[in-house]
């Protein structure tokens, strides 16, 4: 098969309520784009049937693909799958839940025509009190901490020139520090508002706990790699 110019990337754990009409809102917008494009749905271990979805979806939609994990291994580990698995030389990140809006996808793959990486900046949070407060100070605390300026890592919605994925080493909990791995890497990195909608069905499987102190643990990770990164530049080589 050709490689095609884009890959969607959906991580999913058990949303079998919802994976449907998120792979075919998407495939929607991706054809009226126009672009040759793939849909790799990475299921982590789902135990309600979402599996059973992808593949009745699959019987009338060739450009999608799914990867099943034997048990649920996590975000981050549904990510690195995503990535090393997706083929198009730009991937399209977005989470499985229906918040994320399709339809911004073109105004990421605009804006990726002068960066490496663009982020998606939920304008209006659809989330109760209780998420949208955990998250802003989650995101305070890594932006500080990090010397980062990210608006808001949690919003899974990005596009990402693949070369700079090939490079990722991930390990549990990083899909929280992205952007600034891929900085790391050497990616230019801007941010876009884009739409949040209200979870149509199904629950949230990330609360307080994983935004906050779980996060804290993997914060000294990322400081430690940041501190000891190394960077260098040939200034003259001879042959």
């Amino acid at each position: 098969m050709d490689r095609p110019s884009i890959s969607l990337v959906i991580p999913a754990y058990n949303e079998a309520a919802c994976i449907g009409e998120c792979v075919r809102e998407a495939a929607g917008v991706l054809d009226r784009y126009g672009a040759d494009y793939e849909i790799l749905v990475v299921d982590d271990g789902s135990t309600d049937g979402t599996l059973d979805v992808l593949r009745e979806l699959r019987r009338t939609m060739p450009r999608l693909r799914a990867i099943r994990f034997r048990q649920n291994r996590g975000q981050t580990a549904a990510f690195d799958a995503g990535f090393r698995n997706a083929r198009g030389e730009i991937v399209i990140t977005m989470d499985a839940d229906l918040q994320n809006d399709p339809a911004d996808i073109p105004k990421l793959l605009d804006a990726l025509k002068d960066w490496d990486v663009v982020c998606g900046v939920r304008a209006k949070r659809r989330d109760n009190l209780v998420r949208r407060i955990s998250s802003r100070i989650a995101n305070g605390v890594r932006n500080r901490l990090s010397h980062e300026s990210i608006k808001d890592v949690g919003c899974s919605l990005r596009a990402i020139r693949s070369e700079f994925l090939v490079r990722l080493k991930l390990y549990e909990g990083m899909h929280r520090f992205l952007p600034t791995l891929l900085r790391l890497e050497g990616a230019r990195i801007t941010e876009v508002p884009v739409n949040h909608r209200p979870r149509p069905r199904g629950r949230a499987k990330y609360g307080v706990w994983n935004r906050l102190f779980k996060g804290l643990r993997d914060l000294m990770a990322v400081r430690w790699m940041q501190r000891r990164w190394i960077r260098y530049e040939i200034e003259e080589e001879i042959p």
